[in-house]
């Protein structure tokens, strides 16, 4: 028999209060009330759908009304509370879903690595002492541990990503524009992303067509044979760390022996030239300096100063500049299209390595600036040129890994789809 909502969001409450730095803040009452209210739905054969008792985290840069809103700082302390509720918080809590509490980030959302001066680095899942990803780091850890079945983050460059991959489950980007980003502080508007983390591809498709506003229909994972997979061997392979690239490799074959096509797929051209169209700084940087322009002096010491260092550079770039890289960007992302229209995906691995450990970054920051540019290598390409992506866990390593499948911007239900028929042939 399955088990109450109740039952299941107590055992959540207990695996929570067993790592620190997870949660910032948990919703026992008000998350009891809404379990307890699905259970009594449930038993009068009423349902809101798949997330109804569901239990759900979100990222501590969405606004809860009443609270103010940190987004993993100090900075913002003073700042006024939020009015309302998020725009994909309230589509959750209408589709029943049981918000257990907020989970830890990385200040501002701005690092792929997960390191939280401030609020503290909840460790990896399988090991503490190694890295979570980032940004959103609790994200991936919750779920990993049991602490919620579904955690929504937001991915600028790989931040929902990069900690599925880190800790062993699924997360989704969507297509930047499929759901709302009404009340979730912003780092970067061009490329923000709104998406969730679970331990399957179902539980994803569910939570993304609530926050779309779409209607959950159950996922039909497609045929694998006939497909067409893209690897663009090339840059996204380089400084690959061998478990990593052994993981891959075994992946492709098992698709392969289902009867997919991996095929080869030229794109190194078009990485390089979005590469050469940034001005000095990233476009996140660009953006997030205009978002932060009067608390970068004013709250200067409030700041993770490995973050404000990055925010600062993208206030050197001259409005001229950015505005041509824009425009360009607009260019590469017709010509990525162009050229992935030939496959279904692209999968490389989500990142180039396993989870590092936390105490070397933490002392040495050419190691931290290193690792965490690597961190974003391959994820960041779903957000420049516009892209939906889905990293899956990888059978047969040490630690985790994810292998990441890509497609054209729009294109997220027919991805999920593709998910979830490769995520069957890997857990077989």
């Amino acid at each position: 028999m399955t088990r109450s909502s109740t039952e299941r969001l107590e055992e959540a409450f207990e695996r929570a209060t067993q790592r620190d730095h997870v949660f910032t803040r948990l919703y026992p009452e008000a998350a009891r009330d809404a379990a307890a209210a699905a259970d009594a739905r449930r038993r009068a054969g009423i349902s809101l759908g798949p997330l109804d008792g569901a239990i759900v985290s979100i990222k501590d840069l969405f606004d809860v009304a009443g609270e103010v809103t940190l987004a993993g700082s100090q900075a913002l302390r003073g700042s006024p509370p939020a009015d309302t509720d998020a725009a994909v918080l309230r589509r959750l809590r209408r589709a029943g879903a049981v918000v257990i509490g907020r989970t830890n980030m990385v200040e501002f959302a701005f690092s792929g690595l997960g390191l939280n001066p401030h609020t503290g680095t909840p460790g990896n899942a399988v090991d503490p002492a190694l890295i979570p990803g980032g940004s959103s780091s609790g994200a991936g850890v919750s779920v990993a541990l049991g602490s919620s079945e579904i955690a929504i983050g937001s991915d600028t460059g790989g931040s929902v990503r990069i900690p599925a991959a880190l800790n062993g489950v699924v997360g989704f980007k969507p297509t930047a524009r499929r759901v709302p980003l009404d009340g979730a502080y912003p780092l970067s508007p061009s490329l923000d992303s709104i998406g969730p983390l679970a331990r399957t591809v179902a539980e994803c498709a569910s939570a993304d067509a609530v926050m779309a506003g779409a209607e959950p229909q159950p996922l039909e994972p497609c045929q694998v044979a006939g497909l067409r997979i893209g690897v663009p061997r090339g840059l996204l392979f380089g400084d690959t760390e061998p478990v990593v690239t052994e993981a891959f490799e075994r992946s492709l074959e098992t698709l392969s022996r289902a009867g997919a096509h991996v095929v080869a797929l030229a794109i190194d051209d078009l990485l390089e030239a979005m590469s050469a169209a940034l001005p000095g700084a990233s476009i996140a940087a660009i953006e997030a300096a205009a978002v932060h322009v009067s608390l970068l002096h004013a709250a200067a010491g409030d700041y993770d100063p490995r973050v404000r260092s990055r925010i600062l550079r993208g206030a050197e770039i001259p409005a001229a500049a950015y505005l041509r890289t824009m425009q360009r960007r607009v260019e590469l992302i017709a010509a990525m299209d162009r050229r992935l229209a030939s496959v279904d995906a692209f999968a490389c691995p989500a990142t180039a390595t396993t989870a590092p450990a936390i105490a070397p970054l933490l002392a040495d920051e050419d190691a931290y600036h290193a690792a965490n540019m690597l961190m974003l290598r391959n994820t960041a390409v779903g957000n420049l040129f516009d892209l939906c992506s889905i990293t899956l866990p990888m059978a047969g390593t040490p630690r985790p890994a994810g292998f990441m499948l890509t497609a054209r911007s729009g294109q997220d239900e027919r991805l999920l789809s593709i998910a979830a028929a490769c995520e069957g042939l890997f857990r077989r």
